[in-house]
């Protein structure tokens, strides 16, 4: 490949591909490492990454079981109003802890005109 050629940028898709091109035992790995453009380094780094991310989404999904493969409408609906109440707690609650906090600050500020004894 000569230096006006150019090589394909090496995306998550194409670092992926690089890696189950390398799985077989027979797979010519200085051919495909050239023609991905990558030293062997990069390829060790790529499978550690490939094989960290895929026994972290495994235990993910071992936490979180299966997902629920049938949500009626009712069911749907009840988890809208569940998640539209608790929106509407977050945000009185935000406006609870912002006016509790403008309230503590004024207490700790002295008033104009006043002396402040300082150590």
């Amino acid at each position: 490949m000569s230096k006006s050629e150019r090589r394909p940028r090496l995306t998550a898709a194409r670092k992926f591909e690089l890696y189950l091109a390398t799985r077989s035992p027979d797979a010519p790995l200085g051919e495909i490492l050239r023609q991905y453009g990558v030293h062997l380094d990069d390829l060790r780094d790529i499978e550690q990454t490939v094989e960290s991310s895929a026994l972290a989404g495994l235990k993910a999904q071992a936490r979180h079981g299966r997902l629920p493969t049938d949500l009626s409408s009712e069911r749907v609906q009840q988890l809208e109003q569940e998640v539209a109440e608790k929106t509407r707690a977050l945000a009185e609650l935000s406006v609870s802890f912002t006016l509790l906090e403008k309230k503590i600050v004024r207490s700790h500020v002295p008033a104009p005109g006043s002396t402040h004894a300082g150590g």
